[in-house]
């Protein structure tokens, strides 16, 4: 027996210690609190809904829940040190009455966020196939007969729910059809440094993020696979006719040296609506303007109030897209522009039924750019960065369709 315990204690003593994770931390610097248009009723009757991400360093045991008087989002998390973080200053905060963190019991810390009003949780779940993990909560407004919180924070502590699970398993993209569209090309060169031309930049990117998305198992569709000139409208219309969810137009464009660098992502701009629809209207056949609507036959009144409806679903959901976009390469480390989400009237963004952003990789004009977009290592990135985003998003609105579907 003396042996033995001595045996086990030389064992234990010359083995090497474990390696223990440290506490998780949040990254205010990549985490957000973001308005959406949860649908027209909302806008006409209550406040808009509500995505909370969290950016944090690992993945860690979560829940989350509601208290009233007031209404109130609770999150906690295992194994989380919240020291010396002000979660105010979170981007997005002001759209909050008040938000504290700290805290609450061994093992487990509490971020509190007080709401605007009445809201219920949509949805819940971290995400863990980036750099970081992303613990993302949509907030939808209901009135106060339908808010259903707990009786109290204090009962909320007495009975914790369970944690929880996280799944390791990869999101696909089964289902999702994507139309990239590498700007210019054939007599149309874009921009150019050199012996360099945006088209050709561009149609090398588009055709290695059709790789990596097909292997995700996303259906790909190009308006272009080779160096050949395609009119802008007919790059709408073959998203449309291929069925896509998605219109990523891919540029890289050129300003005048030191005005500009980094990644952009442009959405449609609101403002210019009642003009694009009026366009829309005169230059494309009526039955395509519309995916399964002939409006052939309808006049231009009843045309453009169509087209400007079918704008208050796609639009929130190219934003969404967008801050995806965004999220996903700042997490990659990729440079991205002053203002990296702008508006803007360009015409691959006015499909009205499509969810469409125009992506610019980075400026020709711009050396370091010009050197990373010709780079195959920071082309992966970049590619892996819009994968990431693309199939988040997709994920987001498979969520979104089932919630609708109740």
């Amino acid at each position: 027996m003396i042996l033995r315990a001595a045996l086990l204690f030389l064992m234990l003593a010359i083995a090497p210690p474990a390696l223990a994770q440290g506490p998780a931390r949040i990254d205010l610097g990549a985490s957000s609190v973001t308005q959406r248009d949860a649908g027209w009723w909302q806008r006409l009757f209550g406040p808009r809904a509500l995505d909370l991400s969290l950016a944090i360093d690992q993945a860690v045991p979560y829940r989350v829940f509601l208290v009233g008087d007031p209404a109130r989002l609770v999150i906690d998390l295992k194994g989380a040190n919240m020291v010396g973080q002000d979660f105010s200053a979170i981007f997005g905060g002001e759209l909050l009455p008040a938000i504290r963190s700290g805290s609450f019991r061994r093992g487990w810390s509490r971020i509190v966020m007080e709401l605007p009003g009445p809201f219920r949780v949509a949805s819940a779940g971290m995400d863990t196939r980036g750099a970081q993990a992303r613990l993302n909560v949509a907030l939808w407004p209901v009135s106060p007969d339908d808010f259903s919180p707990r009786p109290s924070a204090a009962a909320a502590l007495r009975n914790l729910p369970d944690p929880a699970e996280l799944s390791d398993t990869p999101i696909r993209g089964e289902g999702l059809v994507v139309t990239l569209d590498p700007g210019h090309g054939g007599f149309d060169p874009g921009a150019q440094a050199g012996a360099t031309t945006e088209a050709e930049l561009v149609l090398t990117f588009a055709q290695e993020l059709r790789d990596a998305l097909t292997e995700k198992g996303v259906t790909v569709n190009m308006t272009r696979d080779k160096d050949v000139f395609v009119p802008l409208e007919d790059r709408m219309t073959a998203a449309r006719q291929a069925g896509s969810h998605l219109m990523i137009s891919l540029h890289a464009d050129a300003l005048p040296k030191g005005q500009a660098a980094g990644a952009t992502v442009y959405v449609w701009s609101k403002s210019a609506d009642e003009r694009a629809s009026r366009q829309l209207v005169a230059r494309h056949e009526r039955k395509d303007l519309l995916l399964g609507m002939d409006l052939s036959g309808q006049d231009d009144a009843l045309a453009h109030a169509l087209i400007d409806f079918a704008r208050t679903d796609t639009q929130p959901r190219s934003e969404a897209y967008a801050r995806q976009l965004i999220s996903r390469m700042a997490l990659m480390g990729i440079g991205l522009h002053g203002r990296p989400v702008q508006g803007a009237a360009f015409s691959v963004l006015k499909s009205p039924d499509i969810t469409s952003v125009l992506l610019e990789l980075g400026f020709i004009t711009d050396n370091d750019d010009l050197s990373k977009m010709s780079d195959p290592l920071w082309r992966a990135r970049m590619v892996r960065a819009v994968t990431e985003a693309t199939l988040g998003w997709w994920h987001d609105e498979a969520a979104r369709g089932s919630l609708l579907r109740r």
